[in-house]
């Protein structure tokens, strides 16, 4: 499975430089070593002179330099944006080892160094923890998970699953912003609908 877009990776190596500015400035020896990988292996990737797409270093980059997830998910897969939504979550310490399924860890063969200290699961715990995936989806995604026998939570329900890898890594930052970062979202995203119904200008 295509895990990125080879077509987007100037895109992202781009907001990789433009973050590193941001973050600092910061030198790919500091990155290499915010990362846990060598200072060579940082080089080749940044300056494209390897194929290798490591999902493990591309998320551990991304959570490292803080970096809004809606700036870069078009580069990744849209089969593949969950998954790496919980990466980036797992290596900002914000998921826990118990809610992500290891193999997601070590499918692609990382680089030496870019995997943290993990213990080795049984076959039946992967199986599991694969059965589990779709609801560990949910919680990090910040779904509804009220009965669904009720008509209307399960109408919003549907209409989360229905969101764009982009509109949901938006949504996902969007929420853990504080109460009032929340508020003066809603508040510019309200007077700038408003303005355009004003207008009869479409959306």
């Amino acid at each position: 499975m295509a895990e990125f877009r080879r077509n987007k990776i100037e895109m992202f190596l781009g907001v990789v430089r433009k973050y590193m500015q941001m973050r600092g400035p910061m030198s790919q020896k500091e990155l290499a070593e915010q990362t846990d990988v060598g200072i060579s292996t940082m080089s080749r990737f940044l300056s494209q002179k390897t194929t290798e797409l490591n999902p493990q270093l591309i998320a551990k980059i991304t959570a490292k330099l803080n970096i809004p997830l809606h700036e870069m998910i078009d580069f990744v897969e849209e089969d593949f944006a969950d998954r790496f939504i919980r990466l980036v979550k797992f290596y900002k310490d914000e998921l826990s080892e118990e809610n992500i399924d290891v193999a997601e860890l070590t499918d692609s063969a990382p680089d030496p160094g870019t995997q943290k200290n993990i213990n080795h699961t049984t076959t039946s715990e992967r199986r599991v923890a694969d059965e589990d995936r779709r609801e560990t989806t949910r919680e990090i995604l910040k779904e509804d998970k009220t009965s669904p026998k009720d008509r209307s939570d399960k109408s919003i329900r549907e209409k989360l699953e229905s969101l764009t890898p982009r509109q949901r890594a938006f949504m996902t930052e969007f929420l853990n912003l504080k109460l009032e970062e929340r508020d003066l979202i809603v508040d510019v995203g309200n007077n700038m609908f408003q303005y355009f119904k004003m207008k009869g200008m479409d959306i």
